[in-house]
């Protein structure tokens, strides 16, 4: 080949082809060869050119790297004077190499060395060549133009990062091959010799050797085929190789502690206690679906640890790929004590943790420039959240959903909700992980086919378990083996008196009384009512010894209890806590809540009587669990639910072994014996739950978000869902189009969506006003007409001179039916209103004549009768309006003769339905005026307490009584709380322990960085320039 009078050789290396070149750019940084001078290394195989200057008569010889991007295909094999050239090339190799060894040091600088300065010299003894001159303005005639594209583009990055990597020069980027030759001392590296050259093979004999094969090619027709059959399969290897790329996670290796820093493992052991990881923990961390990022399911007993797993895998989606996290649990308590946990590891590793439950949350959600968030939500919020990221295009912002309870898929309508979340990430966002943390199930085949996903499963405990059934007087082992699984243990070895096998038949003092004080217990019992009489029966038959045991740490308990019920305090735990007992059920205050949960984790406590609430909430293991009867109300107790009450017994840690004692009646010994040697119960779709209100509110929300606007597309996105796997379990009358079609009428029918055609099945779907602001407030569809025509109704004649009006139309709909009013409370506080607020109450439909008709038992003409729904919802505002009024949740209980723990779910489902309104309100324009009213009404709601302790009560877990304590302390503001000092506050606050002091002042930190942060981004938003900004002339 001539190129301006200059001949050029060109030398085909023998080696191998390596393929570590193509693995160069996607291996970790740390195993990667380290660039050196002017090497410059991607991700890719290079062709990597030397371009040298040659005094004219020379030959000059270029030879290729070790790397050879289209394999064999070369097109220089067409030049019939090509094998003289190659010989004559190795001649001259072998003179160039036998004058190199002879030449001295001074005087070796050969006549064709490369004229440019800052050239390296390579152990391979290439220099610079002209090749790539060459390359420049003439093209390979030979080659496929796909080939050539790509050539020209490889090119032209290569010389684009070299030069910036290596000021402007260029050298050969030889991968793992390639190194600079030190000059010895005293010597300029320019003068330095060049080292003789490394012996090769003759390509000659080689390339002879294949063109006598290609010799046999049939005809110039069939060459050509082959010919653009090689440029066929080349071309697809090249998109593949692209695609590869960039389907390749970009994460980033941070550290040794699975890809993540040391400091991550330091903080594990400082904050959480936990100094290595189990075996199995290990194992699935490393599971090459979580390296991948495959969606997982995996299953594991109760305190098998599988949150530090999905713990350390949100780290490194959130600091390894700068993404941002969902953490969807199941209840509110569980968000609280997550945001409280995780508040610490988000200020040490930068990043954010936001809390989306009742009406806490922003839809969509603030789009940080700076730092990641981690999502915790509840079920109910982590659906909103996902359609909001939906809506704003923003879903593949989160990298990662992490689900805890992920067999609450099967749980009414919550699990209708959850499942609806699942189907909408994975069918918009194709690059979101979704980790599944659940109970064994029967079916976990369809859940896996359900999220794509793989499952991984293991039998660890910490602890181990051992259970118990108690029949009479007798504990049998539970043992599979046994015909009836159960094996004879031991006689119960406790002397009772006359009374007291009265008043405790099943021997639950003896139970108990084997393990307390020294080590803890939880006896569930089917009914709240159950809860509170056990723990006073125990009390009555306990030692005077138990009063000793903690008595100070005791005394602040109970002061601390009764400072929360403003002096007020339950006879019951005033009679049992002294002994070391308390119940634990929805009954209580979530002030009371709080503290008895302290109090038990802390010792203070040594039995807790429950309800199955607790088993599936916060974790409050125990050395022994007590089943008090094997029935969860009237019902009797399912495989799953036995199994999550037993796993609390056994305290990692502390426990060498964990027990757990079902209680028998006699009748109940068979129904007994199928629960324990049952199958773990399946999980099954309840998109079909009560009449199908999951499916509507699906189909509706997808319609909205323009997920699917045809009844085609709405059959293929159920079929993607856990429906759609189980259809022919569930509903097999009915195929999936039957139920969309359905479903889509039912929705017309409502005025929740419309057709653009007469014919259903090629018309486009659409929402309608009342449909998106359905679905954007999350509301009930059994409820949104109804919402429509009371806050209508309250636009004719709303009355702002009290709260009432507005309470009366955010009282949830659903809670009407859980509380009877009392007549005559009702017409006592009807007549302590003011005369506007009886005004109110007519308008809205109950009149005082009513009421008073009512309390004095007279029959109601039909003609003044009263929709006792609408009687029913005033009846619950007026507890909420004496709510916000006085703020005293004991004392408005007692005079509406309400539990107090039925008056706190009151105040919090309508704080949490305030919210819902309120974004309801903001999709209609007729509803302007509530926009701000309800956004203040929610705000009161959520806290309902004086307004100077509601800075306090926006920290994630800090409520009332605690509130009331910071504050009388000095910590008035949330700035105060977040730059406090957990000692200082342990020794301000009475019964705060350094941990839970060290949570609220980093949960404090959190709150307010968040804040800082959202205004920063609104200062950022403003000072930034339009990208739209118009110019002159264009």
């Amino acid at each position: 080949m001539h190129y301006n009078d200059t001949e050029i050789v060109v030398k085909r290396s023998s080696k191998k082809r390596s393929r570590d070149g193509f693995r160069s750019g996607l291996t970790p940084s740390c195993k990667r060869t380290s660039s050196t001078g002017g090497q410059c290394q991607l991700g890719a195989t290079k062709i990597k050119e030397y371009i040298e200057a040659t005094p004219e008569g020379k030959t000059l010889e270029y030879c290729s790297d070790n790397e050879d991007l289209f394999g064999d295909y070369d097109s220089i094999l067409g030049d019939s004077s090509f094998m003289a050239k190659l010989d004559d090339a190795e001649q001259y190799m072998g003179q160039l190499n036998n004058n190199s060894t002879r030449q001295s040091l001074k005087d070796h600088k050969p006549k064709h060395a490369p004229s440019k300065t800052g050239t390296h010299v390579t152990m391979e003894g290439l220099t610079d060549s002209i090749l790539a001159g060459c390359l420049e303005d003439e093209s390979f005639p030979d080659l496929p133009s796909s080939q050539i594209e790509f050539h020209q583009k490889v090119c032209e990055n290569e010389t684009a990062k070299c030069q910036s990597l290596d000021g402007g020069h260029t050298s050969t980027p030889l991968v793992k091959m390639t190194r600079e030759v030190s000059a010895p001392d005293g010597i300029n590296s320019e003068e330095a010799p060049r080292p003789a050259p490394k012996a090769r093979r003759s390509m000659a004999n080689a390339i002879k050797k294949a063109m006598l094969g290609n010799a046999a090619t049939p005809s110039s027709s069939a060459a050509k085929i082959a010919q653009q059959q090689k440029e066929m399969l080349v071309t697809e290897e090249i998109n593949i190789a692209v695609q590869t790329m960039q389907s390749v996670s970009t994460e980033t290796d941070l550290g040794p502690f699975f890809g993540l820093p040391s400091k991550v493992k330091d903080l594990i052991g400082r904050l959480k206690g936990i100094q290595d990881l189990y075996e199995w923990q290990k194992t699935c961390l490393t599971l090459e679906s979580v390296e991948q990022r495959r969606n997982l399911i995996y299953s594991l007993p109760t305190s098998g640890g599988k949150t530090l797993v999905a713990e350390i895998l949100i780290f490194k989606e959130i600091l390894c790929r700068k993404k941002d996290v969902l953490f969807i649990l199941p209840y509110v308590s569980l968000v609280q004590e997550k945001v409280r946990g995780l508040a610490s590891f988000g200020l040490e590793l930068d990043f954010l943790v936001e809390e989306y439950a009742g009406s806490k949350g922003k839809f969509p959600p603030i789009k940080r420039r700076h730092k990641n968030s981690l999502y915790i939500t509840t079920i109910e919020k982590g659906h909103s959240l996902v359609n909001s990221l939906i809506e704003t295009a923003r879903l593949d912002s989160v990298g990662l959903v992490v689900v805890d309870e992920l067999h609450m898929l099967g749980d009414g309508s919550r699990g209708a909700v959850l499942e609806m979340t699942l189907a909408k990430v994975l069918h918009v966002s194709q690059s979101t992980q979704i980790i599944g943390m659940s109970a064994t199930l029967g079916n976990v085949g369809d859940l896996q086919r359900f999220l794509k996903a793989e499952n991984y499963s293991n039998d660890f405990r910490p602890v181990q378990l051992k259970e118990y059934v108690k029949l009479k007087d007798t504990i049998y082992e539970v043992d599979s083996k046994e015909e009836h699984c159960l094996k004879f243990s031991r006689l119960l070895n406790f002397k009772y008196s006359n009374s007291l096998k009265k008043m405790d038949p099943d021997h639950i003092v003896a139970l108990v009384t084997e393990v307390i004080p020294s080590q803890s217990c939880l006896v569930f019992c089917p009914t709240k009512k159950n809860c509170e009489n056990l723990a006073g029966m125990i009390c009555k038959y306990l030692a005077r010894d138990f009063l000793q045991h903690k008595g100070a740490e005791k005394a602040t308990l109970l002061k601390e209890l009764r400072e929360c019920g403003n002096g007020v305090m339950c006879p019951v735990l005033k009679n049992t806590v002294p002994f070391g007992l308390a119940y634990h059920h929805s009954g209580l205050t979530s002030d009371e809540r709080r503290l008895v949960e302290e109090a038990y984790s802390a010792g203070v406590l040594c039995l807790l009587t429950c309800t199955s609430t607790l088993a599936a909430g916060i974790n409050l293991p125990a050395r022994r669990v007590v089943l008090r009867s094997p029935y969860i109300g009237a019902d009797f107790l399912k495989r799953s639910q036995y199994k999550q009450m037993v796993g609390r017994a056994g305290r990692a840690g502390i426990d060498s072994m964990g027990e757990s004692i079902l209680v028998l009646q006699e009748k109940d010994k068979a129904m007994a014996e199928k629960l324990l040697s049952a199958p773990m119960e399946k999980c099954y779709s309840n998109l079909l739950h009560d009449g199908g209100k999951g499916l509507l509110s699906l189909i509706l929300s997808l319609i909205g978000l323009n997920v699917a606007q045809t009844l085609g597309q709405l059959r293929e996105f159920l079929s993607g869902t856990l429906l759609g796997v189980q259809q022919a379990q569930i509903s097999p009358e009915r195929s999936l189009s039957d139920m969309a079609a359905q479903s889509v009428e039912t929705l017309r029918e409502k005025g929740l969506i419309t057709f653009s055609a007469d014919d259903v099945d090629s018309s486009v779907l659409l929402i309608t006003k009342l449909g998106r602001a359905s679905y954007k407030g999350s509301v009930d569809l059994t409820y949104s007409s109804v919402l429509y025509r009371d806050l209508s109704k309250g636009l004719e004649g709303l009355l702002l001179n009290s709260f009432l009006h507005l309470v009366y139309l955010v009282t949830p709909y659903d809670m009407v039916s859980q509380c009877k009013p009392d007549w005559m409370i009702y017409f006592r506080q009807f007549t302590l209103l003011s005369v506007s607020e009886q005004k109110i109450c007519a308008t809205i439909g109950v009149p005082e004549s009513f009421v008073a008709r009512k309390a004095a038992g007279q029959t109601v003409k039909k003609s003044q009768a009263v929709d006792p729904e609408v009687a029913g919802r005033l009846y619950l505002a007026l507890v909420l309006h004496a709510l916000l009024k006085e703020t005293d949740l004991w004392s408005v209980s007692e005079r509406f003769q309400l539990t107090r723990g039925f008056t706190q779910t009151l105040l919090s489902s309508s704080s949490a339905f305030c919210s819902c309104a309120l974004h309801f309100a903001e999709e209609l324009e007729e509803f302007w005026p509530f926009k701000a009213l309800l956004s203040e009404l929610t705000r009161r709601l959520t806290y309902c307490v004086q307004a100077e302790l509601i800075p306090l009560m926006e920290v994630a877990g800090v409520m009332e009584a605690r509130a009331k304590q910071l504050y009388n302390a000095g910590y008035k503001t949330l700035a105060h709380l977040a730059n406090a000092d957990p000692s200082d506050l342990v020794q301000s606050i009475e019964n705060l322990f350094k941990r839970q002091a060290s949570q609220i002042v980093a949960s404090a930190k959190m709150l307010l960085q968040e804040k800082a942060e959202a205004l920063q981004e609104e200062v950022d938003d403003l000072l930034t320039k339009p990208t739209d900004l118009p110019s002159v002339g264009s």
